[in-house]
């Protein structure tokens, strides 16, 4: 991205569908600015499920979430791609006919086009109660990286997928795993949740983390109002709420939460195109392999409405040198 705030083409949202698409742009020679709300890569991967394996990528037999998503950074990277991380996209207008996008922080940038690849949409953390007084530091939503606990006193609050996950991936490498859960009964997958209780995991069921404890930083939380655990970090795995946030009012033809997109991946609105599970069109399938193939198909057909004189097909990626 320039110091004007211009990019060819400006990408929301850096999931797995996204960074392809960051990678396929900068294989077609366009530069690449990469928007997401979340401070980490990875969408929906990284928030929810970083540690489970995933089955359904071509060329994988299978592949952990967090090993996916750094491979599509790494792939993404040979393009030096800029990304805005922790910042939303925020409103959209135009000049002389082409896209401004307005970010959270002020900032707006002059986009040849626009990929919108935002999965189900902004992703907001469900706040956990017992932290709505707590203005320390040790409060987080998702481990992107265990080994950053590494000897740390950790509390998991939740019962599904995420929290058993990094349960699993943090026993043996944190000082302690503690897992509260206000019911006796789990979402996550059983067999998960019979390897996690096969580790030295403390499991509190029937609880919930009342107090969070702690002179500018967690040190203890107070369990049901009468036991108090030490605690370094607490992890608050208690899902997500998601939904458009700004973009619904962006004048986009929408079928309930997702985007309508036509065969070359555009939208109602001029140089907008969206990909992966954001968006609909008849016979739609929500996978990860089939957002890749729209992430390519949206870039190709954005690349020549940037150039006219561009191909639609530019070759195979084999026939060059990366």
């Amino acid at each position: 991205m320039s110091e004007r705030g211009e990019v060819d083409v400006a990408i929301i949202g850096a999931g797995p569908t996204g960074l392809f698409a960051a990678y396929y742009a900068g294989f077609r020679g366009l530069s690449t600015l990469v928007v997401d709300a979340l401070p980490e890569a990875g969408g929906q991967v990284t928030a929810m499920y970083p540690e489970k394996m995933i089955f359904d990528v071509a060329g994988f037999p299978a592949v952990r979430g967090r090993e996916l998503i750094a491979n599509l950074v790494a792939q993404a990277g040979a393009f030096s791609p800029a990304y805005r991380l922790g910042v939303q996209a925020a409103t959209l207008t135009y000049e002389d006919g082409v896209p401004i996008l307005g970010l959270g922080d002020g900032t707006e940038v002059r986009c040849g086009a626009v990929l919108i690849t935002g999965g189900l949409g902004s992703f907001t953390p469900r706040p956990l109660p017992a932290a709505a007084g707590f203005t320390g530091d040790g409060i987080i939503f998702f481990v992107p990286d265990p080994t950053m606990l590494a000897g740390k006193h950790v509390v998991i609050v939740g019962g599904g997928d995420s929290a058993f996950d990094w349960a699993l991936a943090l026993a043996g490498v944190a000082a302690s795993v503690t897992l509260v859960h206000r019911r006796d009964r789990f979402r996550a997958h059983a067999a998960t949740v019979a390897r996690v209780k096969a580790l030295p995991v403390r499991i509190e069921v029937n609880s919930q983390v009342t107090k969070i404890l702690g002179s500018g930083r967690v040190e203890s939380v107070e369990l049901n109002g009468t036991e108090e655990i030490p605690a370094d970090v607490v992890v608050a795995a208690l899902g997500f709420t998601a939904d458009l946030g700004p973009l619904a009012m962006w004048g986009l033809a929408l079928d309930k939460r997702h985007i309508t997109v036509d065969s070359t991946m555009a939208t109602n609105l001029p140089r907008i195109f969206a990909a992966g599970d954001i968006v609909e069109y008849p016979g739609k399938v929500r996978l990860i392999a089939t957002g890749f193939g729209e992430a390519a198909t949206a870039v190709n057909n954005a690349a020549i409405v940037i150039d006219p004189s561009a191909h639609l097909f530019p070759g195979h990626s084999s026939e060059d040198v990366v």
